[in-house]
């Protein structure tokens, strides 16, 4: 892969990692469209490790939150009296919610690698995820705040969020969704899909730069890798902040609309031979 490549594939990760449209099924589009086969192995690790940008990105503009969850849980470890405290009851909720998608993901690791990947899979979850979040919007009370999340909570959302292992549904586009329905407000339910996202991408990423290593050098090669996952990081963390004061502002409805429109062309292009479904 060329670097003007990775910078474009890079650029795209970092654009749609948090808005509800799949970065997964964007990815898997290029690809293909570029000319590579997205269950490739090599393929398949870039497009895990370079979310790993994102993730640092998340971490950045959240810091102060992560480190406060982070303080308290390990507080509320240390000490029962701080048990009852905000941020140790958040911080289980946080890891609790990011187990489902672990466990998963290792026990359906190749079918999500390689069936998956067709384009069929990605044209069709970004048409039907589209309804769920269309009713999800459109019923929510958003009468909860980010002060009345549980663990009962980020594990219905972590559970929902296994979903985004088939690419087109979007990991974001799941847990927003979820959130919504549990009650709560679209900035808390956006603010606690990046929380989820920094355990689900960091172990996903890790995981593939393990078991990938050497594909990625035959393949890739790990210039374009490291570039494409810089991009992401950079477009991410402005990406983050837009979204924030987007959400809070408006309802999915742009995103399902768009979400619709490719999905119909992608669905389009493959039944008419134009892209190969794998």
């Amino acid at each position: 892969m060329n670097i003007l490549e990775a910078v474009f594939l890079g650029a795209v990760e970092g654009l749609t990692e948090f808005l509800p449209i799949s970065s997964t099924g964007h990815l898997t589009i290029l690809e293909s469209v570029l000319g590579y086969s997205p269950d490739d192995p090599d393929i398949t690790a870039f497009t895990a490790i370079i979310q790993v940008g994102a993730v640092l990105a998340t971490l950045i503009y959240f810091r102060t939150d992560f480190r406060r969850l982070i303080t308290g849980w390990f507080r509320g470890l240390a000490r029962r009296e701080y048990r009852d405290d905000l941020d140790y009851r958040q911080g289980w909720a946080v890891i609790i919610g990011a187990v489902p998608i672990g466990v998963v993901g290792l026990l359906f690791k190749d079918q999500i690698e390689t069936t998956l990947r067709s384009l069929w899979f990605v044209g069709s979850a970004l048409i039907l995820w589209s309804g769920a979040m269309y009713f999800a919007d459109r019923t929510a009370t958003q009468a909860r705040d980010e002060k009345s999340v549980n663990w009962k909570d980020t594990l219905i959302i972590g559970t929902v969020q296994c979903l985004a292992l088939v690419p087109g549904v979007s990991r974001s586009g799941a847990t927003m969704s979820a959130g919504l329905l549990r009650g709560l407000d679209r900035v808390t339910v956006t603010k606690l899909s990046f929380f989820l996202s920094v355990p689900a991408l960091a172990a996903a990423g890790t995981l593939q730069v393990v078991d990938e290593y050497d594909a990625i050098s035959r393949g890739v090669g790990w210039p374009a890798t490291l570039t494409a996952t810089l991009v992401s990081f950079i477009v991410a963390y402005v990406a983050v902040a837009w979204l924030l004061k987007f959400i809070a502002k408006h309802t999915y409805t742009v995103f399902i609309v768009y979400r619709l429109i490719l999905g119909a062309a992608v669905l389009s292009l493959v039944a008419t031979g134009v892209l190969a479904a794998s």
